[in-house]
């Protein structure tokens, strides 16, 4: 017998990564990243299309001194740095991507205003293919919020550097029209002693798939990343993640809550950690909780965790599906608020701790106002 029959299973810090598309095979859904996914409604993202594609626009909406934009060519030394795609439409979407689009904060900047830039798509007929670029440099403090909206097909990578002892607000925010689609892979590297505090949230669009990597590069570093979906009949909203822990004393928290009502409302949270040989010390743990409104609704959740050395400060995961805890609705209701407010009570104090998170009062306001609006829409 071969060596190869006894050979380990493949880990995530071994799995493909290459630039050029053709290293990928065909998706046929029947792959251990895609089984959740429904193809046939990525349009052509998950197929094959040569040449460029169409170029992604930004507007910026507050760009606060210590923050700069700008448009990169392909061949900048930074594109392609910190993210190399480890599935096929990442790969798509860094070939056909035509130039990057940069955001830059000063070293040692202390900005106190949020810096805002929006992407609106302009149809959904056509593919569109984006790349972003963000650095922070040394010692800098930023908020960046990065939001999406209108109608399109988009496949896009974000590539994310945190340099040494700089921190990082990220919010990232899918409010696409209801025609959408969007497949996104989010890389964050973190300096030593780094830190970044990711803010994803989604409630627009048809299909939503996005994926967020995490990877340490120095002792100190540390990565929390927050979720907030609310998937409305027929909607297809998907999250991954993986926190790669490479580096020793490094620390991680992952925690994501959605709500789904209506028919055919699907939610998919797959959580990955890995804690490498090397990371002695680490400090990581993973939430998920999902909220079912109606029949016909489903939600997905699987947190893995994969740990390869047995000297960690702390690691765990939990994940929890469920519909409205018939205690809380009596209790409201037995002090004279009728059923209906009594359920928008429980829905808003349930996303309340992660709305808080969002460190922007009209961003805030605004993601109140879209759940209540759903909520009102559904009859709740």
């Amino acid at each position: 017998m071969t060596t190869e029959a006894f050979a380990p299973p493949t880990t995530k810090s071994q799995a493909l990564r290459s630039y050029d598309v053709a290293d990928f095979p065909a998706l046929t859904g029947l792959e251990e990243e895609w089984r959740f996914t429904p193809l046939k409604r990525l349009r052509s993202l998950a197929g094959d299309i040569a040449g460029t594609g169409a170029p992604l626009g930004h507007e910026v909406g507050v760009l606060p001194d210590g923050v700069t934009t700008s448009t990169i060519a392909r061949d900048d030394p930074r594109v392609g740095s910190v993210l190399t795609p480890f599935d096929r439409v990442s790969a798509l979407a860094y070939g056909a991507a035509p130039e990057a689009y940069l955001i830059s904060v000063a070293p040692e900047a202390v900005v106190a205003e949020p810096a805002v830039v929006r992407v609106v798509g302009t149809g959904a007929e056509k593919v569109t293919y984006g790349h972003t670029f963000v650095e922070v440099g040394r010692f800098a403090e930023v908020t960046l919020v990065l939001e999406h909206s209108g109608s399109a097909t988009l496949a896009d990578n974000v590539e994310v550097t945190v340099a040494e002892g700089a921190k990082l607000t990220l919010v990232t925010v899918a409010d696409w029209a209801p025609d959408a689609v969007h497949a996104q892979h989010l890389k964050v590297r973190l300096g030593r002693d780094a830190k970044v505090v990711h803010v994803q949230v989604s409630v627009g669009g048809d299909l939503v798939r996005q994926f967020t990597t995490v990877e340490y590069t120095g002792r100190g570093g540390e990565a929390e990343l927050y979720g907030l979906y609310f998937a409305d009949a027929g909607q297809h909203l998907e999250h991954r993640q993986l926190v790669d822990h490479s580096v020793p004393d490094c620390r991680s928290y992952v925690g994501y809550r959605g709500a789904l009502q209506g028919e055919a409302a699907h939610t998919v949270w797959v959580g990955d950690v890995l804690i490498q040989a090397a990371a002695t010390g680490t400090d990581t743990y993973e939430i998920n909780r999902n909220l079912l409104l109606s029949d016909g609704a489903r939600a997905d959740s699987v947190p893995n965790l994969e740990i390869e050395t047995g000297e960690v400060a702390g690691a765990g995961h939990a994940s929890a599906t469920g519909r409205f805890d018939d205690e809380q609705l009596f209790y409201l209701m037995a002090r004279g608020i009728p059923e209906a407010e009594a359920r928008k009570l429980v829905v808003r104090g349930f996303f309340a701790e992660l709305i808080n998170k969002i460190p922007v009062q009209e961003l805030r306001d605004r993601l109140g106002d879209t759940i209540e609006s759903r909520l009102v829409k559904a009859g709740s």
